[in-house]
Order: structure tokens, then sequence, then C-alpha cells
């Protein structure tokens, strides 16, 4: 089951790549935070910031969000994303 996840998970992140849809900056954000939870291989992932960065700000904030999440709820949930917002993933 766990291939099976990540298969679907890598096509979703194919069609999210791929897509020409334009997304409000909170669904980004949701993509980009499951995204890197479920793709860190060290633990948690902390974007590097500059001081004042309010985009690495909203980032860190989305992290957080997720960073309960294991890896492989964290596919499901992005697998879940892509196709509420861009379509059914072929298989």
């Amino acid at each position: 089951m766990a291939e099976e996840n990540n298969t679907r998970f890598l096509k979703a992140y194919e069609m999210a790549s791929s897509t020409t849809q334009q997304f409000p900056p909170d669904v980004l954000l949701h993509f980009y935070a499951l995204y890197k939870r479920a793709t860190e291989k060290n633990g948690f992932y902390i974007p590097p910031t500059h001081q004042g960065d309010l985009r690495g700000a909203f980032k860190i904030n989305a992290l957080v969000q997720v960073k309960d999440l294991d890896k492989q709820e964290a596919q499901e949930r992005y697998i879940e994303l892509v196709e509420r917002h861009i379509g059914e993933i072929p298989e």
C-alpha cells in the first residue's frame, strides 16, 4: 500500500507541478507544506529566511500546521488536495 501511495503521490506532484491553473496563496501554501512534510528525509523542514521575510513567515506557519503528520499521511493529504483542486489522478 505504501508503494502504491508513493506512486500516486509522485503522479499528484507531476500534476501539481505542470498545471497552468492559478491558486490562492493559502492553497499554494497547503501544497508547499504537505509536499515538504511528505518528502523531508531528516525530520522537520525549516526554510531559510531573512529578517523581515514575510513570505518565509507564511511558509513556516504552513509547515507548523502539518508538523504532526507522518510522511504517509502528508502524502495522502497532498493527493487529496491535488484531486480537489486539479483533478483525479490517473492510474
